[in-house]
């Protein structure tokens, strides 16, 4: 249906000002920027605290050490956790520096974030020679070599029972409530739950558990929270535990994932 009605009513295409276009934004605390797409793709980084990023179906905590890559007519909403400041660069579709159907993570190194500011520096008409055009130019060439990282976000089921459960762990991520439990509070058996979990998300829910705290923990930890304090408030009985479960889930330490490469 959807594909149907794509065709007899497509989407306007709206172009921006040239073919890469940045732009910084500030937010305040749980400020947010709400449902909306594009039909060019957007890089949205921080340059200073956290913002989460919502799709309809996965969620993604971006410290500064990390971007997201949106490609066109993505549905997305942003949550700004504590004072942020967002570096949006948008692209148009012709000059897309990668082929990536879906939203992606990517470093940000030092190079990429000066180049993203120096191109929002020149405004939405910078003209073709200026320093924001030569910016542009070579931020294309720079992306392009990027990779992606494996990084897929937090997925989120459909099935309303399974909806509520991430509910109520999100608003408590040190929970280690079962299944189980949570089946009784429905009439279902642990099984059934977690078979369904399974189906709707790719994950066991103890997975789905530990990446819920690892973005729990990344907010912390980037809004200068110290590592004893967040592994005590997520429920670890020693730093090294947390730090364990942090590096076996990311592949580096706390201190390595939130410094820009």
């Amino acid at each position: 249906m959807k594909e149907f009605l794509v065709k007899q009513y497509p989407r306007s295409r709206e172009r921006i000002s040239r073919p890469v276009f940045a732009a910084v934004s500030r937010y305040e605390h749980q400020d947010v920027s709400v449902w909306h797409q594009h039909s060019y793709g957007q890089l949205a980084f921080s340059i200073r605290g956290v913002v989460r990023m919502l799709t309809p179906t996965r969620t993604w905590t971006l410290p500064p050490s990390r971007a997201i890559w949106l490609p066109s007519y993505v549905d997305h909403e942003l949550h700004a956790v504590g004072r942020s400041e967002l570096c949006n660069v948008y692209i148009e579709p012709e000059v897309f520096p990668w082929s990536w159907s879906k939203p992606t993570i990517i470093t940000i190194t030092p190079l990429l974030r000066e180049l993203a500011i120096l191109v929002s520096e020149g405004g939405e008409a910078y003209s073709p020679d200026s320093r924001a055009e030569r910016a542009a130019s070579l931020l294309l060439e720079v992306l392009a070599e990027q990779p992606a990282l494996p990084e897929s976000g937090i997925p989120l089921p459909r099935d309303e029972r399974l909806l509520e459960i991430c509910s109520r762990s999100l608003a408590n991520p040190a929970s280690n409530q079962s299944l189980d439990v949570w089946g009784e509070k429905f009439g279902a058996t642990g099984r059934t739950l977690a078979n369904r979990f399974r189906e709707e998300t790719g994950l066991t829910f103890g997975l789905w558990q530990r990446q819920l705290r690892v973005a729990e923990a990344i907010t912390r930890l980037a809004n200068g929270q110290t590592v004893t304090k967040v592994a005590a408030d997520l429920g670890y009985s020693t730093s090294s535990a947390f730090i364990a479960m942090f590096r076996q889930a990311t592949g580096d330490s706390p201190q390595h994932y939130l410094e820009p490469r």
